[in-house]
């Protein structure tokens, strides 16, 4: 609010100064105005920026704004244009800002310093405005709604922006970088209906790094947090453009496949394990290796969570069976045993 206070109350003193020419004000009310239009606008940045609470503090400070324009219309005599441009333009900025709630209490406070000022200076009403004072409303009548509504389409903007990070953020594992399991379960329920209404097929990867716990435990957490990275790197330079991968938890990371049956999702599958194994994936040269479990999709599947969960069997089949491996889905699997 600093820039916008100090360009509409600079204008509001242009407007203010015109009346106060042809009602022969002597020097306590110009400097009433130049300590109300050009000094408490810096005032009012530094009570904001020592404030423990900012947001509190600006709004107490709008709703000064709005008694200092009350009072000015009291002393400018109710002149008629300079005071309806004041009103309307302190009615516009609360409204922008705070709604209409807001701008009742901002009005409330307007009506009760106008009175006050009313009743201090003896109330006197002369509303003619000649040309003079019309010519020094316009800069405030034609600039400030310019200034107010470029503020409020520059705050648009960043909480879009914001708003946009927050939804990166929510659908985002923040450690690897991939979808988090929600999000990536939501793509796979996606891509089940869609397999299951064309009639179309997609395949599923579920793959965990063999002995993660171990490499927990010898190196610490900090190498574990930097395998998960450099695995995630791994899958994204591997895979085609519509595949989908994320974090499934733990070590465990799912890739969604469109249109790939299981022998091409093999091929996926094995190009990623050769390459987790023979990558570095620390700065002291850690090496791991990964079981893979493949499941395409099937008119059988009763729902998408079957289809994760033979995926799933299949892994459990690759650690079975030695690990450092990828396995199909065959219905004969039985279900998997707790790790070790």
């Amino acid at each position: 609010m600093y820039r916008p206070r100090v360009i509409g109350l600079a204008l509001g003193g242009v407007a203010i100064a015109g009346v106060l020419i042809y009602g022969g004000a002597g020097l306590a009310t110009w400097g009433a105005l130049f300590a109300s239009t050009i000094l408490w606008p810096h005032l009012a940045l530094w009570l904001g920026s020592r404030s423990a609470n900012p947001y509190r503090t600006e709004l107490a400070s709008l709703m000064v704004d709005s008694a200092l324009g009350g009072a000015w219309i009291a002393l400018m005599q109710f002149n008629l244009l300079p005071s309806v441009a004041i009103l309307i333009m302190l009615s516009m900025d609360k409204m922008a800002i705070g709604g209409a709630r807001f701008l009742a209490r901002c009005s409330g406070v307007l009506v009760l310093a106008c009175a006050a000022a009313a009743a201090l200076n003896g109330f006197q009403l002369r509303p003619y405005t000649n040309m003079v004072q019309i010519i020094g409303s316009l800069p405030l009548i034609v600039f400030y709604p310019l200034v107010v509504g470029w503020t409020t389409y520059r705050l648009a903007r960043r909480l879009r922006e914001q708003n946009q990070i927050l939804s990166e953020m929510s659908r985002t594992d923040h450690l690897s970088g991939l979808l988090n399991r929600r999000c990536w379960e939501e793509a796979v329920a996606a891509e089940f209906e869609r397999c299951a209404r064309t009639g179309a097929c997609a395949s599923l990867l579920m793959l965990d790094l063999d002995r993660f716990k171990w490499i927990n435990d010898r190196h610490g957490h900090p190498a574990g947090d930097e395998v998960i990275r450099k695995v995630a790197g791994i899958l994204r330079e591997s895979l085609r453009s519509d595949d989908v991968p994320g974090r499934y938890g733990g070590e465990e990371f799912g890739v969604l496949l469109p249109d790939t049956p299981e022998a091409g999702a093999e091929v996926i599958a094995e190009r990623i394990r050769r390459r987790i194994e023979g990558a570095a994936l620390a700065p002291s040269g850690l090496r791991v290796t990964a079981s893979i479990g493949i499941a395409e999709s099937s008119a059988r599947d009763v729902g998408y969570t079957v289809w994760i969960s033979h995926a799933d069997r299949a892994l459990y089949a690759a650690k079975e069976r030695g690990r450092n491996r990828s396995v199909r889905f065959q219905p004969k699997f039985t279900p998997r045993p707790e790790p070790t």
